[in-house]
């Protein structure tokens, strides 16, 4: 059985959570080769970050040109599409309505990306947008369509163009596509299973939240509406299309069945790591320090945990913040967000180590900081490699960390400076809640358990059919005396004769 592994710009050409346990799943399923492809909005990568078994046949990234060329004749049929999908996008009315107005349009430049790479350049999508935004507005309230104006029209027609080139990324024809990740993977699965009926298997990576992304603060209000609009509508499609979903969470589980997913194509698999990956080790007899792992951007939740370790630097002398893998892309941000606490020589910037069990060794604790829906990998991996944690209270990290932690609320750096310094102080609960930690991530997220749920989903998705069974019925009920009511007629027949 050949599986296509789809993500969005990681695995196996970038090392972070997700491309961790896009390793783990592949390592452990030898039975099943693998083309893996992943679609971003980077430069191609030299190669591999990861090394590839034997049965990956091919390791491909596809990156999404910015150049937009404008066709000077506009396509018909394009245009059509476009109509259809903006105006799902944009409607008030029903959510079942919307969503198929929406899934043609989106199927109609699906079919179209055969014939030309990207049909929307041949569309007027400004006007389409507007056109679409003043039929929403007939029915729905100032707040909920705030005004979009030309300029605003503008910015997202160019947005919206470029998403839409993840449909012409060809998909490899194979048994089953897994899609895993947000909506530019989504987009290339569903042109693939649209253009080759190819079965979808979705793992929801990361839900699509109302709040804007890292650089969207800057967009209006209207833009950020198209683009929010634009995400949930894809997600929508693609529970409509997905012969099963696998979200990470009851948390993930939860914000898909809102938006339209049939329960009984819902099976939760919650995340895992392989323990031998994240050992328990003993903490350093070093200064008191914390690990926080992140990659250092804008939405990483950085800024309020730097409020919160000045407080704490304060009342724990010689503490140390660790900040484990910020990359390359952010590490400017990162140093300036530092540089402004004046602590610079408190606080460590290091890339994400290759060996996993550098990751958290060096810290007597960790504070875990989610965008409100990451997936909870970093959150389980410094579970299981026995150390105390401490998580911000938002999307998957309660139902993760259990009693095995401690809770913060949100937006709470305070909150949070007590939390680490009641743990810095107790080295005795402290460890206590270490091994807690492994114990429950022993108990429920390792990797043989992702394997093993994984190999029956591809089986059940793209296995071949079960043979054919026969049952025999008869025809007439079975009779309630001993002697059949057949054989008593022809004794009589006798008797008489």
């Amino acid at each position: 059985m050949r599986i296509c592994l789809l993500t969005g710009g990681g695995y196996p050409f970038r090392r972070d959570a997700l491309g961790g346990w896009c390793r783990t799943l592949v390592d452990g399923l030898g039975r099943y080769t693998f083309d893996l492809l992943t679609v971003t909005d980077r430069e191609p990568p030299g190669g591999p970050a990861y090394p590839l078994p034997r049965h990956v046949a091919s390791a491909r990234a596809v990156p999404l040109s910015r150049e937009i060329r404008r066709r000077a004749v506009s396509d018909d049929n394009a245009t059509a599409a476009a109509v259809l999908l903006c105006r799902g996008l944009l409607s008030e009315a029903e959510p079942k309505a919307a969503d198929d107005l929406f899934a043609k349009g989106l199927l109609g430049l699906s079919v179209l990306t055969e014939s030309a790479d990207h049909p929307l350049n041949s569309v007027p999508l400004t006007d389409v947008l507007l056109d679409a935004w003043r039929a929403g507005r007939t029915s729905a309230s100032e707040d909920r369509l705030p005004r979009l104006t030309l300029r605003d029209a503008r910015t997202a027609a160019t947005l919206l163009r470029h998403a839409a080139r993840a449909l012409s990324v060809p998909v490899p024809a194979v048994d089953l596509v897994h899609c895993v990740g947000g909506t530019t993977p989504l987009l290339a699965a569903l042109a693939g299973r649209w253009r080759t009926g190819m079965p979808l298997l979705l793992t929801e990576a990361r839900a699509p939240v109302a709040r804007p992304r890292a650089g969207e603060e800057r967009l209006s209000p209207a833009v950020r509406t198209v683009l929010r609009r634009f995400r949930r509508s894809v997600a929508r499609t693609g529970y409509a299309e997905a012969g099963l979903i696998a979200p990470l969470s009851a948390y993930h589980h939860s914000w898909a069945l809102g938006h339209g997913a049939e329960p009984s194509r819902l099976v939760p698999v919650p995340a895992g790591v392989d323990p031998v990956d994240f050992p328990s080790a003993p903490e350093a007899r070093t200064q008191p320090a914390i690990v926080w792992a992140g990659n250092g951007g804008p939405d990483s939740g950085l800024h309020g945990l730097l409020e919160a370790f000045a407080i704490v630097a304060t009342a724990v002398p010689g503490t140390v913040l660790h900040l484990v893998g910020v990359t390359a892309a952010h590490e400017d941000h990162c140093a300036e967000q530092v540089e402004r606490t004046g602590l610079g020589r408190a606080i460590r910037l290091h890339p994400l180590p290759a060996d996993p069990r550098d990751r958290y060794a060096t810290g007597h604790l960790v504070v875990h900081v989610p965008g409100p829906a990451d997936p909870p990998y970093r959150l389980i991996e410094a579970m299981m490699s026995g150390r105390a944690v401490i998580g911000i209270d938002v999307g998957p990290v309660a139902e993760t960390l259990g009693d095995a932690g401690t809770l913060v609320a949100e937006n709470d750096p305070a909150a949070l400076a007590d939390a680490c310094i009641s743990l810095l102080r107790a080295p005795a609960r402290r460890r206590a809640l270490g091994d807690a930690a492994r114990r429950r991530a022993l108990a429920c997220f390792t990797a043989d358990r992702v394997v093993r749920v994984y190999g029956a989903l591809y089986t059940d998705l793209a296995g071949p059919p079960p043979a054919p069974s026969y049952e025999l019925a008869l025809a007439v009920p079975a009779p309630r005396e001993a002697r059949p009511a057949t054989v008593r007629w022809l004794a009589e027949a006798g008797e008489d004769r």
